[in-house]
């Protein structure tokens, strides 16, 4: 059930962080093969040319790698508050989308902490059902959800429940 963007409370959609953008990985991928392509031929100028395949195999492989980090990437999740629901609809790398809703009343958020690294887990918990969200964000911004997301649930429940 989607709301007007009045009723809504909080929203958030989480993606998962990559570092290396579109450019990034092209000059990566430039270094790596020129590295590789001057290194095979000085192999294959001494007679080893079979290292020169390995070489190519090494460029292909972290192609591969990339390429299955970058489609893990495009699953995400998003987090609607209104004062009749919580929702979150997870969505999979492959587009399958998951959507689970609680009551704002019922629903309890707890945030799991470790001394030496910071929040290492956010979960929803409602009528027996648990829902851990935000599980691929770095522990400061698992952090700021943790947090904002409290202080919308507060704002859903009105100044009797608070």
């Amino acid at each position: 059930m989607r709301y007007t963007e009045s009723s809504i409370l909080f929203a958030a959609r989480l993606t998962p962080y990559r570092s290396l953008g579109r450019t990034g990985f092209i000059v990566l991928m430039a270094f790596v093969s020129i590295i590789c392509f001057v290194a095979g031929l000085l192999f294959v100028w001494i007679g080893a040319w079979p290292v020169f395949c390995f070489f190519s195999l090494n460029v292909l492989t972290i192609y591969l790698a990339f390429k299955l980090n970058y489609r893990s990437a495009r699953a995400y999740e998003d987090v609607e508050l209104s004062q009749e629901q919580l929702q979150v609809t997870k969505v999979s790398a492959k587009g399958v989308a998951e959507e689970h809703c609680f009551n704002p009343f019922w629903v309890r958020l707890t945030i799991e902490r470790e001394e030496d690294e910071g929040v290492t887990a956010l979960t929803l918990t409602s009528h027996g059902r648990s829902l851990r969200i935000g599980s691929f964000l770095n522990p400061g911004d698992r952090e700021t959800l943790g947090t904002a997301l409290r202080e919308a649930l507060r704002k859903a429940r009105g100044p009797v429940f608070s």
